[in-house]
């Protein structure tokens, strides 16, 4: 095991205490992670960050149903709408993406390098959510918009699904604004809806003539794991909506580095 390899693993531990704290940014850590400094192909990171990010969400989940903050009802009417968009992207859409998508002499654009852009652009997107503070509203206010939940929840999917995010950053506000959850519930709840359409879009990403690292993905999993069990001892002692706001900041940073690095660096 090289030195990159280990601090990969120790920021693994990182990606798990985002998603125990604030539910959400465990893909915009763990992507980046595993291209820029693990060396992993970009293609292949979206597919194993969505194995690190739902088996480590999935484990969060859990723990936050044994504390009963989790809503059930919720994670199926908005899960199902993701799970089918997440799938069908994995299994369809991506893997019919060329590999170069245009070329010139001087200027070539191929599918990694779209990936990483468009991921980059979902974290900037991120970003701002995060650093604006997210107020609840009165659940008194207005009634569930269940139309709007479905859709909303097909649309995380497909970006969910093309960038191998869990897509937590998108599900949490819809959560408190469409579907009146306590902000609390509602980190619960999206780690469940992100467990779900993450590991059923790895699923869909599986195909005969793709080798996967398992061992890179375990221990990385593992890492996350152990993770986001400190992350959900912290939050009961850490205010989360602050720590969303500085992770935002840090969040940014990283999709305008990303951005700079895919198309001015090379």
């Amino acid at each position: 095991m090289n030195i990159t390899h280990i601090i990969g693993y120790g920021l693994a531990i990182v990606v798990g205490i985002t998603l125990g704290l604030i539910g959400s940014g465990g893909s915009i850590l763990s992507v980046p992670i595993l291209v820029y400094i693990m060396g992993v192909e970009p293609i292949i990171a979206t597919a194993y960050s969505l194995f690190i990010v739902g088996t480590t969400a999935l484990f969060g989940g859990i723990q936050k149903a044994k504390e009963k903050v989790v809503d059930f009802k919720k994670v199926v009417l908005f899960g199902i709408p993701t799970i089918i968009a997440v799938f069908i992207t994995r299994k369809i859409i991506v893997p019919s993406i060329p590999e170069v998508i245009y070329a010139t002499k001087s200027f070539t654009l191929n599918k990694s390098v779209l990936l990483m852009i468009v991921f980059a652009i979902v974290m900037i997107t991120a970003s701002i959510r995060m650093i604006k503070p997210i107020k609840e509203k009165n659940n008194n206010d207005y009634r569930i918009n269940y139309f709007s939940i479905l859709i909303q929840g097909f649309l995380i999917g497909l970006v969910a699904g093309f960038v191998g995010a869990g897509g937590g950053f998108l599900i949490i506000p819809a959560l408190l604004f469409l579907a009146k959850t306590p902000m609390k519930i509602a980190v619960g709840t999206s780690l469940f809806i992100v467990s779900s359409q993450s590991l059923i879009g790895f699923i869909g990403d599986i195909r005969p003539e793709q080798i996967m690292d398992w061992r890179l993905v375990l221990i990385f999993t593992t890492c996350s794991i152990f993770g986001i069990i400190i992350g959900n001892y912290l939050s009961k002692k850490i205010d989360g909506e602050k720590l969303k706001s500085v992770f935002g900041w840090f969040v940014l940073a990283m999709g305008i580095f990303i951005i700079c690095k895919e198309t001015l660096l090379k």
